[in-house]
């Protein structure tokens, strides 16, 4: 398994009574199907994991594993604070049929290297799932540092990373450590072009859970260096990807997907998008019809 190109970190969408909607679940997961999306994150932090009981974390991960049926690869987001909870969790993955571990650093705790490096061993050790790295310090607190990833990127069992902070030099530095047997994804969509361009091997993409024809041209354009093009259309995404930073992840993308008929609402401590945004929130889901419309007919 070689991931690639547009990877969707899926919304957990919830009904009025705050709990799964498995209807839309499925609508969203066809969706991603027919737009083309490459691999699918179940359970990260766009999923709202913490807000998950055990139970439901079972349900989300078996059923997209069944739904999906091995057409594209489905990652578990199983990153916790403690490593023998991370190692638990990700063992409950691997019974329930994904691909790989999502891995994010643990957050709150603020490990050192050294620390990060024990973590991640003793997770890609115990051989239940590859491990795909996760850092995304504005979440976690802590920072997954390339001279660290370098450490960690000949296990065989670590087959990548999703780097999610913007800057140009941080992506510089990961590529370097690019290889046969270790991905460099971007996740960051604004900057995920660049990235891809510069040589990421993809995104894993919250933007996605909307566009996923839009993405999948995005990543194809960019992965096959067709500069103007992917330029064009990454400009065409910005105002997307600008309402989708308006308030803190998933609460904008979700707002989006209930416009659209999957989902309603988040659960506390998150609250739903709030009523000063709404129009901007109409003008956008517009204008995400319209580009995943002419993207689908230019498929």
């Amino acid at each position: 398994m070689r991931l690639s190109g547009s990877i969707t970190a899926l919304a957990t969408p919830f009904n009025a009574a705050g709990e799964l909607d498995l209807d839309a679940w499925e609508r969203l997961l066809g969706q991603q199907l027919d737009g083309g999306t490459q691999a699918i994150v179940v359970a990260g932090s766009t999923g709202e994991a913490a807000a998950l009981y055990d139970g439901e974390f079972d349900i989300l991960l078996r059923s997209a594993v069944e739904f999906v049926a091995g057409r594209i690869p489905v990652l578990a987001g199983t990153g916790l604070s403690n490593t023998a909870k991370t190692i638990e969790q990700t063992r409950r993955a691997a019974a329930l049929g994904a691909d790989a571990a999502l891995v994010v650093t643990p957050p709150y705790v603020r490990p050192t290297q050294a620390g990060l490096i024990a973590h991640y061993r003793a997770i890609a050790d115990d051989e239940a799932l590859p491990v795909v790295l996760y850092n995304v310090p504005g979440r976690t607190g802590g920072d997954l540092l390339p001279e660290t990833v370098a450490e960690l990127c000949a296990h065989p069992q670590i087959v990548g990373i999703k780097e999610a902070r913007a800057e140009a030099d941080r992506m510089t530095a990961l590529l370097e450590l690019r290889s046969s047997d270790f991905v460099v994804l971007s996740g960051d969509d604004p900057t995920a072009c660049r990235a891809m361009l510069a040589g990421a091997d993809g995104v894993i993409s919250v933007a996605s859970n909307v566009l996923p024809a839009a993405m999948r041209k995005l990543c194809d354009l960019a992965r096959a260096h067709k500069v103007d093009a992917a330029r064009d259309l990454d400009a065409q995404l910005q105002p997307v990807f600008d309402f989708l930073g308006v308030e803190p992840n998933p609460v904008p993308v979700k707002a989006l997907l209930e416009l659209h008929g999957v989902g309603r609402g988040l659960r506390l401590p998150l609250l739903s998008l709030s009523a000063a945004h709404a129009d901007a929130a109409s003008a956008i889901a517009l204008r995400v019809r319209e580009l995943e419309q002419a993207c689908t007919d230019a498929a």
